[in-house]
């Protein structure tokens, strides 16, 4: 048959298929199984009589049938057979079946032992088998025939099933009969199951996956061991991945019903169990009075924090809110959460760098900025410690052109968003962060139209650089995860706490301010670690249990970080309005000072000197100590 004709056949039986009512396809089936009845009795009769199928033998067993028929079919009618569904028509409904066929069979061997009756036991069981046959199988060739119809220029995608257990057999089975997916064979590594046919499906070893991938075109792979630990199930899963394969992790069924589990990933730990202490969000005043109705810029509000920022902020209600980021894909992403929140608030994505004086001038002066929250900042430790001059250039350079611009435009308020690494500085980030501090410091001196002020803290979680998503990524792949050293403590909190600081610090500074959050005492990482694994279920692999889960590696202190972090250069505080935030009273260069630091810094960016870079922040750092490991540069 050519393609043409093929094709036009099965459009053909489509349309015919679907324009069959529910009621009309119920009747062809009670039908069809009232005729294989008659047929299956005629005929087997027939045979053990040994008389061909003719009017004499329907003379004999006409009264018989008159029985059996009606009552077949109400049996049918009974069990709800007429009604299954063909692509519902699985084991289930063949044990009806074939509970119909036993009791056919009994009626008609009743009435072969009555008096003067024409037929014989032995035919009634050959009646009974038959029709059973031919009523089971009719149904699924109907079937197989309807879901060529249903699939006809239809592309399946084709999966593989890893685990050829019970949740594996359920998956096969519901995605028998699906449009969109098509199971094609089962994995397993339990040799008495490799070689079977189970669901209709071949089981095979699985050291045949990467030919199995090729042969059956495998477009997915389905991990279907619930009972599996976590971690063998990432092994699996990343070698299936390196061959190129998507693959999915399905909990059994019954924990989608209990638990309501729709896939297996390291569970979400509530950020407070991770600190170890109340979270202080809540315990931070509102700050909506000193935002609303004012123009404000955010820098770097693609990112972690200036995002926030950005969310927190529309609930205070401004008149205008202006994005400021050089990455597109994030000035993108948080333009469209913020837009699709439909709230009246003006929101103006600017993309460019804030080491552009021009584009600072202008947008200051083009949206009437009232206030300023400088978030823009490369930030990660390691990186900045391998490209020192660039870090500089947009750290520091970029702070002073965006702050004078500020300070030259009325800017009310400006403030920055600084870190707990600038004090006592290892790391070029560091250093580049306390400079910033120092250009805000040295402005607030004389500024008396603008409120410059900073604010302090520690890591945040779940950031893009913070330990929570590289450990939950190193959980699911099934360990080890990964800490520098056993004793290392950072200071933690959340990011609606920090930019709630930052907000706050904006509304209550008075200017040269640099306020701290009382956070706490400061964490260890490996506990971080070994509440994130335990938090997911598992257990850490260590001496006194070689049986747990996932192992604690430690991978020594990278270029520039410190063992512990500190929040204060000087220990003198003073008390603000709130008791969890304190000001700090820390020295700061002078405008001459300041002048000579930018002049050379501006001199050694134009040469990219790293070693003149490093030279120049031993001298200008307050309590600068480059005692960590450092990077060897080719230019030292």
């Amino acid at each position: 048959m050519n393609y043409e004709l093929k094709n036009a056949l099965l459009n053909a039986l489509y349309a015919r298929a679907i324009a069959f009512t529910r009621k009309q396809k119920s009747l062809i089936f009670l039908a069809m199984d009232a005729f294989w009845i008659a047929l299956t009795f005629t005929v087997s009769q027939a045979l053990v009589l040994g008389i061909w199928p003719n009017a004499r033998l329907l003379s004999l067993i006409g009264i018989h049938l008159l029985i059996l028929v009606p009552l077949g079919v109400a049996m049918i009618v009974v069990t709800g057979l007429h009604r299954v569904r063909l692509n519902a028509y699985q084991m289930r409904s063949a044990g009806q079946t074939a509970a119909v066929a036993m009791a056919l069979g009994l009626i008609g061997a009743v009435m072969a032992i009555l008096p003067e009756s024409q037929i014989t036991p032995a035919g009634c069981v050959l009646f009974s088998s038959s029709f059973l046959i031919l009523s089971v199988g009719s149904r699924q060739v109907l079937r197989d025939i309807v879901l060529a119809v249903y699939r006809h220029g239809k592309t399946r995608k084709r999966v593989l099933i890893y685990g050829a257990g019970q949740t594996g057999q359920q998956l096969a089975a519901a995605l028998a009969t699906d449009d969109a997916v098509e199971p094609v064979c089962f994995v397993d590594d339990n040799p008495t199951l490799q070689s079977l046919t189970l669901s209709g499906l071949t089981v095979y070893a699985p050291v045949q996956v990467p030919d199995l991938i090729v042969q059956k075109r495998i477009d997915r792979v389905v991990i279907a061991m619930p009972s599996v630990s976590q971690p063998v199930q990432a092994r699996i899963a990343r070698s299936l991945r390196e061959m190129g394969c998507e693959v999915l992790s399905l909990p059994s069924f019954a924990d989608l019903i209990e638990i309501g589990d729709t896939a297996r990933s390291v569970p979400q730990m509530q950020m407070a169990s991770l600190l170890g202490r109340n979270r202080l969000e809540k315990e931070l005043p509102g700050v909506s009075d000193t935002y609303h109705g004012r123009r404000i810029l955010v820098t770097g509000a693609g990112g972690s924090i200036g995002s926030e920022i950005c969310r927190q902020l529309l609930t205070c209600n401004p008149q205008s809110l202006v994005l400021l980021d050089h990455s597109e894909l994030a000035l993108y992403a948080i333009d469209k959460e913020l837009s699709d929140l439909r709230s009246p608030v003006p929101i103006v994505p600017v993309l460019g760098s804030i080491g552009e004086r021009s584009l600072m001038r202008h947008i200051l002066k083009q949206y009437k900025i009232d206030v300023v929250l400088h978030a823009a900042a490369y930030k990660h430790v390691p990186m900045v410690e391998c490209n020192m001059v660039e870090g500089l250039r947009n750290n520091v350079i970029g702070t002073r052109i965006l702050a004078d611009e500020a300070k030259r435009a009325g800017v009310a308020r400006f403030t920055l968003i600084s870190s707990d690494k600038a004090v006592r500085p290892t790391s070029a980030m560091g250093c580049s962060k306390r400079l910033a501090e120092l250009i805000v410091q040295d402005l607030a001196t004389r500024s008396p139209n603008t409120v410059f002020s900073m604010v302090r803290f520690g890591n945040v979680l779940g950031s893009s650089g913070s330990v929570v998503p590289l450990f939950q990524d190193q959980i699911a792949r099934g360990g080890p995860v990964t800490v520098t050293h056993p004793e290392v403590t950072r200071y933690f909190m959340t990011i609606p706490e920090a930019v709630r600081l930052v907000l706050l610090a904006g509304s209550i500074a008075q200017g040269g301010d640099v306020l701290v959050l009382d956070m706490g005492a400061p964490v260890a990482i490996r506990d971080v670690a070994r509440r994130m694994i335990e938090g997911a279920g598992l257990s850490v692999r260590d001496q006194d249990t070689p049986n747990g889960d996932i192992e604690i590696t430690y991978s020594g202190l990278r270029p520039g970080e410190k063992l512990h972090e500190e929040l204060l250069i000087s220990p003198d505080m003073i008390t603000t309005p709130h008791p969890k935030i304190m000001r700090a009273q820390e020295s700061h260069l002078s405008e001459l000072e300041m002048a000579n630091v930018m002049k050379d810094l501006r001199r050694i960016i134009e040469s990219r000197d790293d070693k003149a870079a490093r030279a120049l922040l031993d001298r200008w750092i307050e309590g600068r100590s480059p005692t960590g490991p450092r990077l060897n540069l080719s230019n030292e």
